[in-house]
């Protein structure tokens, strides 16, 4: 079986439920993945909206995810310490943490990925409040596997 992740709270294509949006509770989805490739030392998170319209917005950013862990639980980037080493990064909205869904009023669907990727590193060596492009400048050359989950929403 293929490096997956999966949500209760929406299937693949499906629309996010309100209460991970900015129009709800705000609260990360719970997330959980399986298979991962042989030889991963940690993970990398992101989520991010490719249709807003000033260009790709970023949602979330956690990074050094224990290698041993297969879910994030809900309300997990609602944490300012998510703990066991992890570490959230800064979003487009200029916060460390979740920042859940919220495109403009009358833009229509919004597709938003979670991106996992799977790591031959145990850290990134970057502290808290990293931004998507330090992130991804560390990942590079590290990157075993990727697995995402698209969802979509509209206000």
């Amino acid at each position: 079986m293929a490096f997956n992740i999966q949500s209760p709270e929406f299937w693949q294509g499906e629309r996010i439920p309100v209460r991970f949006t900015c129009d709800g509770e705000d609260l990360s989805p719970e997330l959980s993945w399986e298979d991962p490739p042989e030889g991963t030392k940690s993970f990398t998170l992101i989520a991010e909206d490719p249709d807003a319209p000033m260009g790709t917005f970023v949602h979330w950013v956690l990074y050094d995810i224990p290698a041993g862990l297969k879910r994030l639980e809900r309300g997990e980037g609602n944490k300012a310490d998510p703990g066991q080493g992890m570490k959230h990064g800064t979003t487009g909205f200029g916060r460390i943490g979740y920042g859940g869904p919220c495109p403009p009023k009358g833009h229509g669907d919004h597709r938003y990925s979670f991106i996992l990727k799977a790591l031959d590193v145990e850290t990134l060596g970057l502290g808290a409040g990293a931004t998507k492009a330090d992130v991804e400048a560390s990942m590079e050359g590290h990157v075993l596997g990727e697995a995402s989950l698209m969802g979509i929403y509209g206000r």
